[in-house]
């Protein structure tokens, strides 16, 4: 990554200016050409330096306010089939398998279901189990759904400015 590539990264990691044309504004700012900042972004989305460029919605003002980290105790030898199930539904915004810390935590997957109530993130989980239950009977051990109660920074990783 050059100097230029280093200075994109910086002008959007916090987001794109909302106007018509994103990438002639950043190009504006950095001096450079709308193509070439589109061009670099493409290869450096090409080579994984930038994993992907997307809008990031806040489901909280969108009316999602009931956010269930839904938790599994499953077979070690059938967790990834299931977590490839689950992690499928149309509902389910990431899963994704952790070690267990017996013998307080036996979960070893983790689904995430939002709604705009707790009754209706719980009927998500519900679905699941139901699921598990018609699809993998006998794999899942217990379960628990964690429920958030304070909206954290979500960021990825960010370059700093300096050196």
């Amino acid at each position: 990554m050059d100097e230029l590539d280093r200075r994109i990264v910086l002008a959007t990691q916090e987001g794109l200016p909302l106007v018509t044309r994103p990438y002639a504004e950043i190009a504006a700012r950095l001096g450079a050409e709308e193509a070439e900042v589109r061009a670099r972004l493409g290869a450096m989305l090409e080579r994984g330096v930038v994993r992907r460029i997307g809008a990031v919605p806040n489901h909280y003002a969108l009316g999602y306010t009931a956010n269930g980290m839904s938790v599994w105790d499953i077979d070690d030898a059938r967790v990834d089939a299931v977590g490839a199930r689950i992690g499928a539904l149309d509902f389910v915004t990431h899963c994704y398998r952790r070690p267990r810390r017996l013998p307080d935590w036996p979960y070893n997957l983790f689904a995430m279901v939002h709604s705009t109530s707790r009754e209706g993130a719980l009927q998500q989980v519900a679905r699941i189990e139901a699921l598990l239950n018609d699809e993998f009977a006998g794999a899942c051990r217990g379960r628990d759904v964690l429920f958030s109660s304070a909206i954290l920074k979500k960021t990825g990783l960010r370059l700093a400015a300096g050196p």
